[in-house]
């Protein structure tokens, strides 16, 4: 299948309303496309999202009977009768839902561009161990990992080991994050897998974020010599954070190194 047919069916998917041999179609798109599997995995974030209880209002027991109480004065105060307050209520009922479904939809649908990505990142990072793909490259040398990138991608990951730090490094892939090619390298912590992204970045270099919480996942982000690096794991949040500083430290460690000429 294309990608334009697969994702125009991917709602009807999603919601069971396609054959048998259409479903097993898309099954084998979605285990062979990064960019299809990305557009499904957010799809299924986003229903999860709405479904969300904490988006909802929940009124209390007793506010009917104060809505109703409320009404019935108003009633014998202005002298409308049950009749006129419908010709008023309803309407303005409408109004209401219709505004609160549209506030309730802004909210799950358009989240922030830092939300956007932590939920790319946890779909990349889950989907990575789903389908057994989590290295292109396998090999705990930097120097090995590093030079594979070259000709992949339009630019240069710095890659660390961080092995005397209880993170050894296991190897790379390429992945595919907020609409381009991205570098994931791979690292453990214990039993433990953590997926790191990077690609370039315009924005400035403040101080590492703390941890976001989705689904029982870590997700750490910051931008640094004119990269941004997001990790993400199942580690605990402290772990994970430490991952991040140790980062920062190898990479401005290595870019300070002073450079030889042969």
């Amino acid at each position: 299948m294309k990608c334009e047919d697969t994702q125009h069916m991917l709602d009807a998917y999603l919601d069971g309303e396609l054959d048998l041999v259409r479903s097993l179609d898309i099954e084998q798109h979605l285990r062979t496309c990064v960019t299809c599997s990305t557009i499904y995995q957010n799809r299924l974030i986003l229903r999860q999202a709405i479904g969300d209880e904490r988006l909802y209002f929940r009124p209390s027991s007793s506010l009917e009977l104060r809505v109703k109480r409320a009404l019935h004065s108003s009633d014998k105060e202005s002298g409308i009768g049950r009749f006129g307050v419908l010709r008023w209520a309803i309407p303005v009922a409408l109004i209401a839902l219709a505004f609160a479904a549209g506030l309730l939809w802004r909210t799950a649908a358009s989240p922030s561009t830092q939300n956007q990505l932590a939920d790319e990142i946890l779909a990349s990072h889950v989907r990575s161990l789903l389908v057994a793909h989590l290295t292109d490259i396998t090999s705990t040398d930097q120097h090995t990992v590093k030079p594979w990138f070259d000709g992949r991608l339009d630019f240069s990951p710095p890659v660390v080991d961080l092995a005397s730090a209880d993170f050894p490094l296991i190897g790379g892939r390429l992945d595919y994050v907020d609409h381009r090619a991205v570098a994931a390298l791979i690292y453990q912590r214990r039993k433990h897998i953590i997926n790191l992204f990077i690609w370039p970045s315009q924005a400035n270099d403040p101080p590492i974020a703390e941890p976001i919480e989705r689904q029982g996942y870590q997700i750490v982000h910051w931008t640094q010599g004119g990269m941004m690096f997001w990790a993400v794991s199942d580690v605990s949040s402290s772990d994970l954070l430490e991952f991040g500083q140790r980062i920062q430290q190898a990479v401005t460690s290595t870019t300070m190194e002073p450079q030889t000429s042969t």
